[in-house]
């Protein structure tokens, strides 16, 4: 899937793969200045991913709204072995690219937004305004970007007031009483400055419905406040910065029973999430052709999670995660060129600080079931009552990290031969500081009489700290080999490494206390505390063989790739077994995944629009013992074995200011195994999309629906407490969007 023309038959613009589309609204009549007036965009690539040895997609700016992409999420499968589950809340950012992926905690893919760095996954998901284009690279990048993005990169770019001057509306409504509401407006306040200032709304009521109390669940508000400028003062300096604001409260949760079918429990659940981010970009072109840059960030995010844990109708436990988080990011860049030879170099450094709580309450079915129940089984002449009617498991963590890289790329072209080799030298350090500790007691009395024999205090109060450090060397080598008249005609091959970052289980903490509890009743400890505190890195190693090829007049694009994956000490989630109530992250032993990926994007004539793509993974375990069996062999959970997407668009002339586009795209993913031993499963399913869009002018009205088969699939399952619990996918939604731009 790649660069493809503006819908009116205008020739590919060279440069697009790093540069942006040339369209409708754009001003790019002096050619001298295209170069410069695209703004600060693709640092670390070259001019063209297609001329790059990676696999790699491209989402267009014609696509962006053919599919009204917004979010990551909506470009799940468009690009091949690439996943994003819908499920839980916009805290859930799960993304699987090759069989790599993680549920919680540190990501196994990269995000970045104009260049700028997001380092929580709990924040990519947001909705974003005026994306120009989004890029999906798979495959380690480690050796230019460090620290988890060994599965891939997302790369996304908005608009520049530079490029684009004018005012944007974009009013939507739809199925689930949603509507979207979002207004921006770019302006050249001289030659050299230009600024935008963008906002958005949305609110939807949802689609699933809590059989309990008849409450919507999955209900949600967001808005968000964007300020681009973009500075040129001199010709060889470029500057760019954007601020934003984000607010989203949300429902979420919307976990069925698989018993009984329905989503029902007592306690509510909600997620609310505050962001501010600010990013500044600093190009300088020096005189001698070597380029200096730099990007800054600042990131804090405030949010809040709420669950009713047991997800029955019970009054169990809940647990209400309160989080403040702010990080800084510094990225210096060196690049050069000289005849055959080219260069980069890099020093990269952050800092990131959070402050969480995540105290666990006990209420009367929770006491009964998991604690008085437990010890009166074992000694009814005895009998113990607890003396109070809620029990507080508190946790508070401070969990500090900063880490710091050098980094390195040389290239060299030989005729059509081009080798490369990278490597990153990277460095971090975590820190966690906690407190757990809870106030309780129980009576235990004679079963015969009832009379009191004892009370007995359950007072805890532990704290410490803990650390770990690791340094990574990350080596990356290429080989291509141009076989056509362009750079975008080669074949490739590629050996990298990837690293993501270990940390802390910090969900387990109110089990850790939970156990200790049941200690000082005679119990045994479930597990070795030790072991569960922390996880380890982990680490791969990415083989490829690919290959581009481009038509002369670009009306074809294909992509292809061959991959073999080893990994070690590959991150897993787990609940463990049992009545807990946290979940684990554990490495398991060594996965192997391999695969192929085909893409193609066709364009037969100026009306007609084709995308395809396809992946498959085989991702297994080659070793990992999960304490009741050994798993090798097994297939991988949550990451899915194929992914399909295909996309065809048609453009009908009715005026000379009309035309009316038709468009239907089909997304296809699974089978996707939901735990390690493969015992559950959601098989493969489809979903079906079209939209028909009259376009007049400066204005466009799209009416569209989504899974229009009606398909019933699950996104998500697990299990707790010996119970099974999924989540089903969205249902059919139909809608219409409304774009003007002034």
């Amino acid at each position: 899937m790649g660069a493809l023309a503006a819908w009116a038959g205008e020739p590919v613009p060279a440069q697009y793969g790093s540069e942006g589309v040339v369209g409708e609204g754009f001003d790019d009549s002096i050619e001298g200045q295209e170069l410069r007036e695209v703004s600060v965009t693709a640092i670390k690539q070259g001019t063209s991913l297609t001329a790059e040895p990676v696999a790699a997609t491209v989402v267009t700016r014609e696509e962006v709204e053919d599919y009204r992409v917004v979010t990551m999420k909506q470009v799940s499968e468009m690009s091949p072995n690439f996943y994003i589950p819908d499920y839980g809340s916009r805290m859930t950012s799960s993304i699987y690219i090759r069989g790599i992926g993680a549920r919680i905690d540190e990501p196994a893919v990269g995000l970045t937004v104009d260049n700028v760095p997001f380092l929580n996954k709990d924040n990519y998901d947001f909705d974003l305004m005026d994306i120009e284009r989004v890029e999906v690279m798979r495959g380690p990048q480690s050796a230019l970007y460090g620290r988890n993005t060994m599965g891939g990169l997302i790369s996304i770019y908005t608009l520049s007031p530079m490029r684009f001057q004018g005012t944007r509306v974009l009013l939507e409504g739809g199925s689930g009483t949603s509507f979207k509401l979002g207004a921006s407006h770019y302006q050249r306040l001289s030659d050299p400055l230009a600024m935008s200032l963008s906002a958005y709304f949305t609110t939807t009521k949802g689609f699933f419905r809590n059989a309990y109390n008849n409450g919507r669940l999955d209900k949600e508000r967001q808005g968000s406040v964007r300020w681009k400028t973009v500075w040129q003062p001199s010709d060889n300096v470029d500057i760019e910065n954007t601020a934003a604001v984000s607010i989203s409260r949300q429902g979420g949760y919307p976990y069925q029973s698989v018993a009984t079918g329905q989503i029902a429990y007592n306690d509510t659940c909600y997620y609310r999430r505050d962001g501010v981010t600010d990013g500044l970009t600093v190009n300088w072109r020096l005189p001698s052709g070597v380029t200096l840059s730099s990007i800054s960030s600042f990131q804090y995010i405030h949010d809040r999670m709420t669950l009713d844990q047991d997800f029955l109708p019970l009054k169990y436990f809940t647990l209400s995660q309160i989080r403040h988080e702010w990080a800084v990011t510094q990225d210096f860049i060196a690049k050069g060129i000289a005849d055959k030879y080219s260069w980069m170099a890099g020093a990269f450094g952050f800092y990131r600080r959070t402050s969480m709580s995540a105290p666990v309450t006990f209420f009367e079915d929770g006491i009964s079931g998991l604690i008085t129940g437990n010890y009166n089984k074992y000694n009814p002449e005895r009998p113990m009552t607890w003396d109070q009617d809620e029990f507080l498991l508190g946790s508070k963590f401070h969990l500090p990290a900063w880490g710091v890289a050098a980094y390195h790329r040389s290239e060299l072209k030989l005729g059509r031969w081009t080798a490369a080799v990278g490597l990153r030298l990277d460095f971090e350090r975590s820190m966690l500081d906690y407190h757990s500790y809870c106030d309780g007691s129980y009576s235990i009395h004679l079963a015969a009489n009832g009379m009191l024999l004892a009370q007995v205090p359950v007072t805890m109060d532990h704290a410490g700290a803990l650390h770990r450090h690791d340094l990574e060397l990350l080596p990356r080598f290429s080989l291509s080999y141009q076989f056509g008249d362009k750079a975008s005609d080669n074949i490739y091959a590629t050996v990298a490494k990837g690293y993501k970052s270990g940390g802390y289980n910090t969900q387990m903490f109110s089990d850790v206390l939970q156990q200790q509890v049941m200690a000082t009743m005679g119990f045994d400890m479930g597990y070795d505390i030790d072991q569960i505190v922390s996880y380890k890195p982990e680490k791969s190693w990415n083989y490829e063989v690919g290959a581009h090829w481009t038509t002369a007049e670009a009306r074809l694009e294909l992509q292809a790739a061959a991959f073999f994956i080893d990994c070690r000490d590959q991150q897993l989630t787990m609940f463990p077994a049992g009545t807990t109530t946290g979940r684990i992250m554990t490495n398991a032993g060594r996965t192997h995944s391999y695969g192929c990926e085909l893409s193609a994007a066709y364009r037969p004539t100026p009306r007609w629009r084709v995308n395809a793509s396809y992946g498959w993974t085989h991702a297994r375990f080659r070793n990992f013992d999960n304490g009741i069996a050994q798993m090798r062999g097994h297939r991988v959970p949550y990451a899915p074995e194929h992914t399909l997407f295909g996309g065809v668009t048609y453009r009908q002339p009715l005026t000379a200011d009309f035309s009316l586009d038709l468009s239907v795209d089909a997304r296809g993913v699974g089978p996707i195994s939901w735990d390690e031993a493969n015992t559950v499963e959601q098989k493969f399913y489809g979903l079906l999309g079209t939209s028909v869009t009259l376009n007049w002018r400066d204005w466009s009205l799209q009416g569209w629906a989504e899974n229009l088969t009606g398909t019933r699939y699950a996104t998500f399952y697990f299990q707790s407490m010996g119970n099974s619990f999924l989540q089903r996918g969205l249902p059919r939604r139909y809608g219409a969007t409304l774009r003007l731009t002034i």
